[in-house]
């Protein structure tokens, strides 16, 4: 017995009451499919009607009813045949009525926008990537209690003990010239930047202002020219929104400020700082003023940035799980929805992405987020996979067959929609380098490149990653890029292109159906595909050259007979149709 439901058209199709679905069987015997969902909270069954056959699979086909009670209507499959039950869920086939956790959901009114499927994204620290002012180095104020900002050389070692201190000079200008590197040479479409606005620290997560591009990376003019010239190369600009907390030096902050109330305390009138860093005050929600300053007012910091001339793409939000009402993340949803609100207003195609370290199916229903930096549902599965360590670094064992489980119990909890919008990465500011993790194993940072390049959703290549940059924890995951293209790793490089090129040409790795083929042993494999076309992706973390074969029947896009791969040792397999 083998089920299949592919959440995309043609497979899914939006109508104005609900969704046609349909659900793909292989059966020896009769079957009675009904399609499951949850009206007001309360199950109801279905009858599926025969549509046709497609290949060696028959069509069953219905209308999934909106449910007006909830923005997600969720569903599921209930199959009867040979006196027993067949269920099928995002997650796979069971046994029994699955969880209502791993049904299949769709949101009826918000979806992300279609560009962010399309897209590789490059994160750029901008300290680091690259110079393109002369002179020297435009050192914002010190700090009070911290060491006095100082510069350095382009590539020294950066310091463990000034993390936040030190800067290298890399601007606005340096990224604007290099943009034929990115998209050109590199295959990029898309940029996230690390906080730009004035600040004090390299970093710039403790914002001053929210009007002032900093100086030192060129000021409001170079955003808008970097902007301008990304557009004449049909490429995005997504920003880092920090408004969880601001700097201590924010003049909202300033003793005798008016503004002052934009600031939870505590019973003691203390204002906490993020994580308990004093120098980040956090914001207070409740305050009407807050929300109006962010991002309800026409010109709040969230609106005006997506208003020409900047017209940036979308936001990248900064601990926006912990953002709230009062002290904590009191009402966090209720914010979050609002937030979605009024920037959707201000530019429906913006997109916003969440920083999440860890679980973030409930921000990602639709209302809230389009998308998350996906740690919990890729990286940390792929770190524990490959790499032998969690995201604390401790060390841990998890087998082929535990990593797809995590794989897919992620991607089922949240509308496939959403999923495409995830924002895949292999480490970040905030993690070691992967090829750091790896040990400096280059095979398996290719292995891993090419499961960024082809998982549903949206890949975000790290700054330097491409050609070899290692480092450790932070800061030391921050060091300069390295322009001499003489040290570059090469075969990383070109992987990096071929994997990237791969995904621009193929449609079905940007926005296809996911079925996992293999999950044993040292080999894990899988297929994207749209009715019409499929890339078959096998990675192999052994270290012995191992085979797949695999019934291309089992893909509903008119292919047919068995395709046998061969896969490296620490390698990967390609095919597409």
């Amino acid at each position: 017995m083998q089920l299949l439901h592919p959440p995309i058209a043609p497979w899914r199709v939006r109508q104005p009451h609900g969704c046609e679905i349909t659900l793909l069987v292989r059966s020896d015997q009769p079957v009675q499919p009904l399609l499951r969902h949850l009206p007001d909270n309360e199950e109801e069954l279905l009858p599926l009607q025969p549509a046709g056959q497609q290949g060696g699979w028959t069509l069953w086909r219905g209308l999934l009813p909106w449910d007006r009670g909830n923005l997600v209507t969720r569903y599921g499959f209930k199959l009867l045949a040979g006196g027993t039950q067949h269920w099928l869920a995002a997650d796979g086939l069971h046994p029994r009525a699955p969880g209502e956790h791993c049904l299949f959901r769709v949101n009826r009114e918000h979806t992300p926008p279609a560009w962010v499927r399309d897209q590789v994204f490059y994160q750029v620290f901008p300290d680091r990537f690259a110079r393109g002012t002369a002179g020297p180095v435009k050192l914002p104020p010190s700090m009070p209690g911290e060491p006095p900002n100082e510069s350095r050389a382009w590539g020294e070692p950066v310091p463990a003990d000034r993390p936040g201190t030190v800067f290298y000079g890399g601007d606005l200008p340096g990224i604007e010239q290099r943009l034929g590197y990115l998209r050109d040479e590199l295959g990029a479409t898309a940029l996230y930047l690390n906080p730009v606005f004035r600040s004090r620290s390299n970093h710039k997560y403790d914002t001053e202002s929210y009007d002032e591009v900093d100086a030192g990376f060129g000021g409001n003019e170079a955003l808008a020219r970097l902007r301008g010239a990304l557009r004449e190369r049909g490429m995005r600009l997504v920003l880092d929104a920090v408004v969880n907390h601001t700097g201590a030096q924010h003049p909202w902050y300033a003793p005798g400020s008016p503004e002052r109330g934009h600031y939870a305390v505590d019973a003691q009138g203390r204002t906490p700082g993020w994580k308990g860093y004093a120098s980040l005050p956090v914001l207070d929600y409740a305050n009407p003023a807050v929300k109006q300053a962010m991002f309800e007012a026409p010109g709040s910091v969230m609106r005006r940035w997506l208003q020409p001339p900047y017209a940036i793409d979308g936001w990248r939000l900064d601990a926006v799980h912990m953002l709230g009402e009062g002290l904590g993340a009191h009402n966090n949803a209720g914010v979050l929805r609002e937030m979605r609100r009024a920037v959707k207003a201000q530019q429906p195609e913006a997109y916003l992405v969440g920083e999440h370290f860890f679980e973030a199916t409930a921000w990602l229903q639709g209302e809230q987020e389009d998308g998350a930096m996906n740690y919990f549902g890729f990286a940390h599965p792929l770190r524990a996979w490959l790499a032998g360590q969690d995201i604390a670094y401790q060390p841990i064992r998890l087998s082929t067959h535990d990593f797809a489980a995590w794989l897919r119990e992620a991607m089922a909890a949240v509308p496939y929609d959403n999923q495409l919008a995830q924002l895949n990465l292999l480490d970040s500011h905030d993690t070691q380098r992967f090829l750091t993790l790896l040990g400096g194993d280059v095979q398996a940072m290719q292995l891993a490149v090419t499961l960024l390049m082809s998982f549903p959703g949206t890949p975000c290549v790290y700054y330097g990653d491409e050609i070899g940059l290692e480092g450790g924890n932070d800061p030391d995951c921050r060091r300069c890029f390295d322009w001499d293209r003489g040290r570059w790793n090469r075969p990383l490089f070109e992987h990096y292109r071929e994997a990237i090129a791969r995904r621009h040409a193929r449609r079905e790795l940007r926005e296809g159906a996911f079925l996992e083929l293999h999950a044993e042993g040292e080999l894990y494999a899988f297929a994207r595909f749209t009715d019409s076309a499929a890339t078959v992706v096998a990675v192999n973390r052994g270290n012995a050259a191992t085979s797949l074969d695999v019934d291309l029947g089992r893909l509903p896009c008119g292919l047919a007979g068995r395709l046998a791969l061969e896969v490296a040792p620490r390698g990967s397999a390609v095919w597409c149709s």
